[in-house]
């Protein structure tokens, strides 16, 4: 699972990118900051199986606190995009091809209006230009990409076939075969501007980060495009106030679940200006909008845009173990309407190839091949020895 971080320059992109993994890269209030693309991992926090079940868990990937699993997804934060970056203006080639691998894009935009289309500091910008441009960017490329392999397609004499040819086309930006089909029947593939930006939808959905919600303009603006864009996922979003969360934390100064309100433990220990800072959190952004916004783009991104589950293979149904007798040990993310032997193919293509059926933890009940699995669904995989 791959997220993209695109957008204009100066606009907090990098801000996000710590705010999500807190791994520390360069922060400053200037254009193109981020040349090389920033890679890390951040987390989807989900409700756990273990609390159900009373068990406590061990992770191989990430952790569990309180019941709360910290699931890993890579995040890549990419250069910052100017107009035309489709022609390989600015640094657009480069920032575009750093996108291909991503499975859906969170576009920060800076909410407050003060930074131009080129990134540069401004008064009254309107940051409904940079959501339209930069997904058009985006479009652009897509459509550049499609066009070339459109012409290496020729005569083709039946659609599986023409599905097939153009997913082999395009599997350099991570296309499938079901995205190919879902495509050609909103689009024809000859008309290239259209069905790049169907199959882009698709296949790269994108999601809104209203940066720098602190701010009162940015809250203005929020205001007025959440009605102008209502077809678009647009999260209120403050990665500055996200990093001081998670720093406070770190020190012990609150308690913080990402995603959530926090609590001062003690604040004594913290002096007049860091006050200031909480203080304003809480009552511009998170009392205002619920959270600091960074967690939600995340979460909304897998589980509403991609329209993921999370679900839990084990060796065995009754201990809820693997084979070393570790408990709940693994968290995939699938797309809604994986089945059982799909799973087991993404945990070992031994599995899948030995595969028998899948037994439900719950339930005890077996498993077609067939059977799609629901979030948080527990099941072991019987297979031949």
């Amino acid at each position: 699972m791959i997220i993209g971080l695109a957008g204009k320059t100066n606009v907090g992109k990098s801000s996000y990118f710590k705010a999500a993994t807190m791994i520390d890269v360069e922060i400053a209030d200037r254009r193109f900051v981020t040349i090389k693309p920033n890679v890390g991992i951040a987390f989807l926090i989900i409700d756990c199986a273990c609390k159900e079940f009373g068990l406590k868990c061990k992770p191989k990937n990430g952790k569990c606190e309180n019941g709360k699993r910290f699931v890993p997804v890579r995040l890549v934060d990419v250069a910052g995009l100017v107009p035309e970056a489709h022609t390989g203006k600015g640094l657009g080639s480069k920032f575009l091809d750093d996108l291909r691998q991503a499975s859906v894009i969170i576009h920060i935009v800076d909410f407050s209006g003060l930074t131009d289309e080129e990134g540069k500091p401004t008064i009254g910008y309107n940051p409904s230009f940079d959501i339209e441009w930069v997904e058009k960017e985006i479009d652009l490329w897509f459509a550049d990409v499609i066009g070339r392999a459109v012409q290496k397609v020729g005569k083709v004499g039946s659609k599986p076939e023409l599905i097939q040819v153009l997913a082999e086309q395009l599997s350099g930006l991570e296309i499938s075969k079901q995205h190919v089909q879902e495509a050609l029947e909103k689009a024809s593939f000859t008309d290239v501007q259209k069905f790049a930006t169907v199959i882009r939808k698709i296949s790269k959905p994108i999601i809104i980060a209203a940066n720098k919600i602190d701010i009162s303009s940015a809250q203005e603006n929020y205001s007025k495009l959440k009605e102008k864009f209502k077809d678009l996922l647009i999260v209120p979003t403050s990665a500055d106030g996200e990093i001081a969360l998670k720093k406070a934390a770190e020190k012990n100064l609150v308690e913080y679940l990402p995603g959530d309100d926090f609590k001062i433990i003690d604040g004594t220990k913290m002096n007049e200006q860091q006050m200031k800072v909480l203080e304003k959190i809480k009552k511009e952004v998170i009392g205002k909008f619920g959270s600091t916004g960074v967690q939600t783009c995340l979460s909304k991104a897998v589980f509403e845009l991609l329209n993921y589950i999370a679900v839990y293979p084990v060796a065995d149904a009754n201990k809820l173990t693997d084979k070393d007798g570790s408990v709940l040990p693994d968290v995939f993310l699938v797309p809604a309407g994986t089945t059982v032997k799909e799973l087991a193919f993404r945990v070992h293509t031994e599995l899948g190839e030995k595969f028998i059926c899948g037994i439900d933890a719950r339930t005890k009940r077996r498993l077609a091949a067939d059977h799609q699995l629901k979030n948080n669904d527990v099941v072991e995989i019987a297979f031949t020895k």
